[in-house]
């Protein structure tokens, strides 16, 4: 992917001002008039970012976008659409439909510069040290910048102190070498608007002067610089002064994260009157601000939903829900919240401006055609959201720091735990083990003794007995035969922990088979419509896999018990790891307690109306993540189940998995 940017538009004047801009930014621009035009473009050619007009003589802009979203060679193309600001539909069409950003005509140069950067990623620092040079004279300009490139240097050059300014947000240099006098604002103040910016601040600023005055080296120092030199020194005593200025900075703290003022900011201006609106957006535009406009409370709510801004202007009086309405849908949202807004209105009333700042408003500002203050004014909320921002980011920093700190001793401390049991675990396994079959061969003993016995009652006893007793009879029955299958269960959930594990290619088909022809015998005259494939291969533990389809099965064959038709069907759907899976079309269960379905005694259904014991899926559970796996559960009452089921990535490709 390289840098180069393709400028879509039919209008000539505004292709040749952005590429001329973009280039003059080390940015390789070309320009396409037309839809047919740039798909050649885009079919010749690979870009890091379109510049795209909505309106076009040969079609749409947006609908070109979702053309562009679809080519394979662009999946890594950013797509800024560029369009006269008329309907906010138009924007939250293109923004929704893919756009990266969208920039409103007549667009600020500088805004399109910085974001173009942005988007194609160049801000990213590089390793080699950057100085950015800012002299009006060209001449020492070049000298400075031929003996910096020869120490070792990557050099960035501006003319103006506004311009470097901007250079300095967009690029993030090591070093800022400014002289003192300079057309517009002067080096001074280059430096205190340096030190004013929570992204800049740390950089490191050596200020040059022609000035003979004593106190020149003073009024630069207090303005923040680090170092001074007069021009008059040879150009190596600038680059041993630099060298030592680098030097005492030490390493530099990374503020990539903290957005700088003097970086791109976009304001949402928001106001029913259309001549106050434009004047408003002149006035900024000529900050170097991308303005958006809105004409509606509603119409700047749907746009920050979909769009950032860094700061809104908002008119107290319009149609529809107002200003104060406004503030406080937008404040009532996390992630608008921290978003300045700036209330502007024409009243001057006191309890109006109490109401705008009690709905959320961050200040209130009175509506006149002189903008100095409101520009003054807006600035300062930019900036105190920056300080938030820088602030919140080194909480978060420490937070995550002392959470890293407290996760590793726990790690520590849960080793040395987990060794300690483990070596008591093993000493003690033989007489555990021994323990649980005593156990279950002395539980098993009488248990037998009160099935047979009641077994015998209701052979020999039955008839001489009423309803309500036979119905007592056949519930000891019932219980002794649960507390069996209980202790078969718990039997197996054990071994299933302790038992060795053997990993081989299996035939899962061949085993669902198995138990499929057992439930089959148990209940010869039931009838089940079974849909299971040859050849399902997986790696695994044939012993372990057949206790995951006996209670998988079982359960489908218990649940599907009054189905008129009931199907049970195994299968796997292509992937990587392959997704296993036993559904059936039985009594389902409802997915409010999906996340519980596969703990110890956890059970789909009352115990009166299925037989169970509510250990089986968490055997089945334990034995596919032996197996490195997952297993997860959907249905629907009366609608079936269906458990599906990984294993670990590396075994055979099942015979029946489609590519």
């Amino acid at each position: 992917m390289t840098d180069t940017v393709l400028v879509v538009d039919d209008s000539l004047t505004v292709r040749m001002n952005l590429v001329e801009i973009l280039e003059a930014a080390g940015l390789p621009a070309i320009a396409a008039a037309s839809v047919a035009e740039a798909r050649a473009e885009l079919a010749a050619r690979q870009f890091a970012l379109v510049i795209l007009d909505v309106l076009l003589p040969d079609g749409d802009g947006v609908e070109l976008l979702q053309e562009i979203r679809a080519m394979p060679q662009a999946a890594g193309t950013a797509i800024m659409m560029l369009s006269t600001e008329s309907e906010i539909r138009d924007r939250i069409r293109g923004l929704t439909t893919g756009a990266d950003d969208y920039v409103g005509k007549p667009y600020e140069p500088g805004y399109v510069v910085a974001r173009a950067r942005d988007l194609i990623g160049r801000g990213t620092p590089s390793t080699q040290e950057t100085i950015l040079v800012i002299d009006d004279s060209l001449t020492f300009r070049e000298a400075l910048k031929a003996a910096f490139e020869a120490a070792g240097y990557r050099v960035l050059l501006a003319g103006t102190g506004e311009e470097g300014l901007r250079i300095a947000a967009d690029r993030r240099p090591t070093a800022l070498v400014v002289d003192g006098l300079l057309p517009g604002i002067d080096g001074a103040t280059v430096i205190r608007r340096i030190r004013l910016d929570a992204a800049l601040r740390r950089l490191p600023c050596l200020l040059l002067t022609a000035s003979e005055d004593r106190g020149a080296e003073v009024r630069a120092l207090d303005a923040g610089a680090d170092a001074f030199v007069r021009k008059e020194e040879d150009v190596a005593v600038i680059l041993a002064r630099l060298s030592a200025m680098l030097r005492s900075a030490g390493s530099r703290v990374a503020e990539q994260a903290t957005t700088s003022l003097l970086g791109p900011k976009k304001i949402l201006c928001v106001d029913d009157s259309e001549t106050y609106l434009q004047a408003l957006a002149a006035n900024l535009r000529m900050d170097g601000y991308e303005v958006v406009l809105a004409r509606s409370g509603e119409e700047a709510i749907e746009l920050l939903a979909i769009e950032p801004v860094d700061c809104v202007l908002l008119d107290m009086m319009m149609p529809g829900i107002g200003g104060r309405e406004t503030c406080r849908r937008v404040k009532s949202v996390p992630v608008m919240r921290d978003i300045p807004i700036v209330i502007l209105t024409a009243l001057e009333d006191r309890a109006a401006m109490i109401e705008g700042l009690g709905a959320g408003a961050d200040d209130y500002i009175a509506k006149s055609s002189d903008f100095d203050v409101l520009r003054a004014r807006l600035l300062a909320q930019i900036r105190r959201k920056q300080f938030e921002d820088e602030n919140r980011t080194i909480r978060e920093e420490l937070l995550h720091k002392e959470l890293e700190a407290t996760e590793a001793r726990a790690a520590r401390e849960l080793a040395e735990t987990r060794a300690a049991l483990v070596e008591e675990l093993e000493l003690k396994n033989e007489e555990l083990e021994s323990f649980s079959y005593s156990v279950a061969h002395d539980l098993r003993a009488p248990l037998r003794s009160i099935d047979g016995f009641s077994l015998a009652l209701l052979e020999d006893y039955g008839d001489k007995l009423d309803e309500e007793g036979l119905q007592y009879l056949r519930y000891v029955r019932e219980s002794a035969q649960q507390m069996a299958q209980l202790i078969d269960d718990l039997l197996t959930l054990s071994r299933v922990a302790r038992s060795d594990f053997q990993r081989e290619p299996i035939d899962l088909s061949d085993i669902a088979r198995q138990v499929a022809a057992r439930l089959k015998g148990a209940e010869p005259k039931r009838r089940v419509d079974l849909v299971l494939p040859d050849g399902l291969a997986a790696l695994g533990d044939e012993r372990l896999m057949t206790v995951v389809f006996e209670n998988l099965l079982g359960n489908a064959w218990k649940f599907t018990g009054k189905t008129a038709h009931p199907r049970i069907e195994i299968g796997v759907t292509a992937g990587t790891p392959p997704v296993y899976f036993v559904r059936d079309n039985g009594a389902g269960f409802d997915m409010a307690y999906a996340g519980k379905l596969f703990g110890v005694f956890q059970r789909l259904h009352a115990a009166s109306e299925f037989e169970g014991t509510g250990i089986g899926l968490a055997t089945v559970q334990r034995v596919i993540r032996r197996h490195g796996g997952r297993i997860w559960a959907e249905g629907a009452v009366g609608k079936g189940a269906g458990f599906f089921f990984t294993l670990e990535a590396g075994g055979p490709r099942p015979a029946g998995a489609s590519r």
